[in-house]
């Protein structure tokens, strides 16, 4: 078989099965031999190559401009002499015309730049589509299967592409085993000579808020909202969500039936706890939601501030603060305000002590004075 119609049978197969133009091959082939043949030719700018679309023929001209008399043959022509190649164009001074120049070895060269520049491109093309089929999921949800521990980061299979799970986006305490399916938030994806490197993670906010427009049909078509999320990832997660439609409860949408769909986010985070509230325009009633399960008695909101003083039953002020200060400190992240709080007989104490003080006599110490205000700033995130 021909060389050249074995080279256009091999492009077009690679065309159906790479998904790769084959005239983008083309114009690299004719690349690349136009720089092989200018080292053959010196800084001949004028020379041009062109392959035959259709039967692969490659071809080398250079052009050349129709003088009266040639002072430079590389780049002229005279006019007598381009008449005599080219009998039935009518030509005339200043005109350019395409002279072939085509070596004798041409052919053999051709066909070992072809297949270099064919691999080659093969390899930028599947490059280019993997960083472009991976960067539109950047900000998104993927599923990943863990493949090894490399030192302590994870490899992870994304089908096509490993990306790496670093020892900072991990949660703490959890491990996986080889083979196993995990869900990932894509944080960045680069491209590199060696292809698209993916960086993922597990703890991010951001993971959780996919999860749910993943699960719940609401989320997902903007029915319910979510308006806010902080996290401590692998301990607990509070998010506050809002409703489109009045007669669709935001909460209810995100729980689920039995809680089945909060259920299956909790299991996919490992037992991470979720709190689901309600949103609120007024800081005060947002506030008081935010710190759930709690109950509070007020709320005094400074705007200007960006502080609020809570009032807690007794019974309820190691619940609302929440073991080392989770709870209190995820309310402070979702609602954007430094909070204190304070339980009644904190306040009422503190009341008495300021009588005590306007009567001139001095406060005896107590135990609750020892507790303090529980305050909390919330982090920049």
């Amino acid at each position: 078989m021909d060389a050249n119609k074995e080279l256009m049978e091999a492009l077009n197969q690679i065309e159906k099965e790479k998904d790769i133009s084959k005239d983008i091959l083309l114009e690299a082939i004719e690349n690349s031999l136009l720089a092989a043949c200018k080292n053959q030719y010196g800084k001949a700018d004028n020379i041009k190559v062109a392959v035959d679309r259709e039967t692969g023929a490659f071809s080398v001209y250079a052009e050349k401009e129709i003088v009266e008399e040639v002072e430079d043959d590389v780049l002229q022509i005279s006019l007598a002499e381009a008449k005599l190649k080219f009998p039935r164009r009518k030509l005339e001074i200043g005109d350019v015309v395409n002279i072939e120049v085509t070596p004798k070895n041409f052919g053999r060269i051709a066909a070992q730049k072809a297949k270099q520049v064919v691999v080659q491109k093969i390899r930028e093309e599947e490059r280019k589509a993997l960083y472009n089929q991976y960067f539109t999921k950047e900000r998104d949800i993927v599923t990943g299967i863990v493949q090894r521990y490399q030192g302590n980061n994870i490899s992870i299979n994304l089908g096509k592409v490993d990306a790496v799970l670093m020892e900072n986006e991990q949660i703490r305490g959890e491990v996986f085993r080889p083979t196993e399916r995990i869900k990932l938030y894509v944080l960045k994806v680069e491209d590199t000579t060696r292809g698209p490197r993916i960086t993922v993670s597990r703890t991010h906010p951001e993971l959780v808020k996919r999860l749910f427009e993943a699960e719940v049909t609401e989320v997902r078509d903007g029915t319910v909202e979510i308006r806010s999320i902080s996290r401590e990832a692998g301990a607990r997660t509070k998010m506050a969500v809002s409703s489109n439609d009045p007669n669709v409860d935001p909460v209810g949408a995100c729980v689920g039936v039995n809680g089945a769909r909060v259920n299956a986010i909790v299991d996919e985070l490992r037992g991470e706890k979720i709190d689901i509230i309600n949103w609120s325009d007024d800081p005060a009633e947002l506030i008081e939601n935010a710190l759930s399960p709690a109950k509070v008695v007020s709320v005094e909101v400074s705007k200007e501030e960006k502080s609020a003083r809570v009032i807690v039953p007794d019974y309820q002020l190691s619940l609302a603060i929440g073991r080392e200060g989770q709870n209190a400190r995820l309310a402070a992240r979702l609602t954007g305000y430094k909070i204190d709080i304070k339980s009644e007989s904190q306040i009422n104490g503190y009341y008495e002590e300021e009588q005590w003080q306007e009567q001139g006599e001095e406060w005896p110490e107590e135990e609750w004075q020892e507790e303090g205000w529980q305050e909390e700033q919330p982090s920049e995130e």
